[in-house]
């Protein structure tokens, strides 16, 4: 973990109390804190650092999904979904690009919740001063922290049973590594401060979370209360896996949110929700196809609706 991350960085087992956490290090290599702990004085909750990643999510014991975005098989699709036009496979997206072009360049933090295995946050480290990727995965966080610093990864990309076939992804030299940085999180118990960030990014995330309410009011919380940027894209594919129905933001006839997920959301960050005041003003409004590949024969074509919102 890049040491400038350090003071950036609050307790999320006391929020929404926000108590800065002590810092001890135990390696360090260069900028880089190999080993250490993060600890809040306020609860005594200790978070280490190992191998260079911080672990700040309260809750990684208990949650029930993770272990499925361990595996290699997932692993391996997501890093095609991310990076397969580096690759030069003609099947693949340019969906991260596209998200990343609405965003303007700015200084301070920009967060990518639930950032996968980075390709929205490298593509960010051309835009402000420190991008950090934040997800629940640590095959994930892994990945892309090996990217950050080895500039390439190897990996199996299925092709059809058993079989497979070697490929390479190497870094691109418009990204800048030394402005970026991933960490395993919480998007619903961010470890940072309010109105710290720049900007936030969501991107397929809100259909997949317990309460996505409250990843939306952590969202805001972080968020800079003028000047900031808000990205969310998701294809609302709501599901009792990941969500109780009278959690989801959309997709019912009745309820507090009945109707359509965005239209919900849109009315959510807007000015009339008191707890998000100041509200946000949506400035664009559309979609993106984004693609994840099972095997050579398997792909799966997703409409991603977005957001781009501004205060």
């Amino acid at each position: 973990m890049k040491k400038q991350l350090a003071s950036k960085l609050i307790c999320p087992a006391c929020l929404p109390q926000e108590h800065a956490l002590q810092l001890d290090i135990r390696s360090v290599e260069d900028e880089d804190i190999v080993d250490g702990a993060l600890t809040c004085r306020q609860c005594e909750r200790r978070f280490p650092i190992r191998q260079g990643i911080a672990f700040l999510d309260p809750g990684r014991q208990e949650d029930r999904q993770a272990s499925r975005y361990e595996q290699d098989e997932v692993l391996s699709s997501y890093l095609w979904s991310h990076y397969g036009e580096l690759i030069g496979d003609e099947q693949a997206t340019d969906a991260y690009q596209q998200w990343a072009g609405l965003m303007e360049p700015h200084g301070g933090l920009a967060l990518d919740l639930g950032g996968a295995v980075g390709r929205f946050t490298f593509e960010m480290s051309r835009k402000c001063d420190l991008a950090v990727g934040i997800d629940k995965s640590l095959a994930f966080i892994k990945t892309a922290r090996r990217l950050m610093l080895e500039g390439e990864l190897r990996f199996t990309l299925k092709d059809e049973g058993l079989l497979g076939r070697e490929v390479v992804i190497r870094r691109p030299a418009r990204w800048q590594p030394e402005r970026v940085e991933f960490i395993v999180a919480d998007a619903q118990r961010l470890p940072f401060g309010a109105h710290t960030a720049s900007s936030v990014a969501s991107l397929n995330l809100v259909d997949k979370l317990p309460f996505p309410a409250v990843h939306l009011q952590e969202m805001n919380r972080v968020a800079g209360t003028s000047g900031s940027q808000l990205l969310l894209s998701d294809p609302f594919s709501w599901s009792t896996e990941a969500a109780e129905i009278d959690q989801w933001l959309g997709g019912k006839e009745d309820g507090p949110y009945a109707g359509k997920g965005m239209d919900n959301i849109v009315a959510f960050l807007g000015q009339g929700q008191e707890r998000l005041s100041p509200g946000w003003q949506v400035t664009k409004r559309d979609h993106v196809w984004w693609k994840i590949r099972s095997h050579s024969n398997h792909y799966e074509l997703i409409r991603s609706c977005f957001i781009k919102a501004v205060r």
